[in-house]
């Protein structure tokens, strides 16, 4: 393969653009000094965006649902990032998820191979090997488990396989994981390279996941936690996760051996308990946390959550109702997930772009002026 140089003016396309992590991706691809040299930087959402503060940068309307509308924003590109997903863990319908986080990536595959694009990095995360048990310490080589606690894990578990089966079949090599999956993917002779980022629990401005319900329990003046505050897992800042994207991209773009067909994890260093990092921003938006110390067991918890789930299931035929206080969101934040980007360090040179106190400032900021 003939090595490529990213200072060279690329045409990138990010699925998912105006989303948390999509619109960070944007940034980062455009900010001076950036690790690629983008001549024109495609948005493919289906929800435009606040704002394209830069000219390089151009809309289209689009659904991953759809290969016509792939298809057609595919066309001239040389990488594309695929971040598009659905982040769920119950209220979404399962079809719909299905349709966007696995039938949707093997479209965007097939989009890929027919306009001959040559690079995808795909956006996965630490759900696709999560079995409902701690993960400690673990590397890249972490099997997946037999079984996921829920859809949208087995989900990114099974976009990954087809991402990274359509790389394999690029060089050619054969891997027996994917199963029935493999046979789904397209066979053009486009060549096709790959990288999957992981990274860890994704926060920042803008944050869509974490700040809403910690905020309303502070607004509301009762602030519960869950477990006993000894639990460990690991935070990364939503444009490090960007940055890492752009390096894989490069690197792939480039021909660096070893890179296509990998998967990185990162994060932004060593963990701490889930609910004691985003009290520092809770608080520092300008709320008073109360009660300050009120943990509940996990046990109880455990047991809320399996009422609520209950209720659910019970009202479901007059109401459609996800409880928020579910048994899996116990188990999410009450466990041991730690790893490192070591890997990532190594082979793609990833260090976090912004440090700790850069990212709480930008994101209290954000919190402050949207509240």
């Amino acid at each position: 393969m003939t090595e490529k140089n990213a200072s060279h003016p690329l045409r990138v396309l990010v699925t998912g653009g105006s989303g948390f992590l999509g619109n960070a991706i944007l940034e980062e691809l455009t900010a001076p000094g950036s690790p690629i040299h983008v001549k024109s930087v495609i948005n493919f959402d289906r929800t435009p965006p606040e704002e394209t503060p830069d000219p390089r940068i151009r809309y289209i309307h689009g659904d991953i649902r759809d290969e016509q509308d792939l298809r057609n924003a595919c066309e001239g590109i040389d990488i594309v990032i695929h971040s598009a997903a659905v982040v769920d863990w119950g209220a979404i319908p399962e079809k719909e998820l299905y349709a966007v986080n696995v039938t949707g990536t093997e479209k965007v595959i097939r989009a890929c191979r027919e306009a001959g694009v040559s690079c995808l990095v795909y956006t996965s995360s630490l759900d696709a090997i999560f079995g409902g048990k701690p993960l400690v310490n673990i590397n890249e080589s972490h099997p997946y488990p037999e079984e996921h606690p829920n859809l949208y894990c087995r989900s990114k578990r099974l976009a990954e396989e087809l991402v990274l089966q359509a790389d394999r079949r690029t060089s050619g090599q054969v891997d027996k994981r994917t199963g029935g999956q493999a046979d789904k993917l397209p066979t053009a002779n486009c060549q096709l390279r790959t990288v999957i980022i992981r990274p860890a629990d994704i926060w920042g401005p803008g944050d869509p996941f974490h700040m809403g319900s910690l905020i309303n329990m502070a607004k509301g003046g009762f602030y519960v936690r869950l477990g006993n505050g000894t639990s460990t897992c690991q935070h990364t800042y939503v444009n490090n996760v960007a940055y890492a994207h752009i390096l894989a991209a490069k690197a792939l773009w480039e021909g660096k051996p070893g890179i296509s067909g990998s998967i990185y994890f990162i994060t932004d260093g060593p963990g701490t308990n889930f609910f004691t990092f985003f009290d520092r921003i809770v608080e520092g938006t300008g709320y008073r946390i109360r009660p300050k110390n009120l943990w509940l067991p996990r046990r109880l918890a455990m047991g809320i959550g399996s009422l609520n789930e209950a209720a659910a299931w019970l009202i479901r035929p007059v109401r459609s109702y996800i409880p928020k206080f579910s048994r899996f969101a116990v188990i999410y934040t009450c466990s041991d997930f730690t790893f490192s980007s070591e890997k990532a360090s190594r082979e793609l040179g990833y260090r976090p772009k912004y440090t700790e106190k850069e990212a709480m400032e930008k994101t209290i900021a954000f919190f402050k002026r949207d509240n």
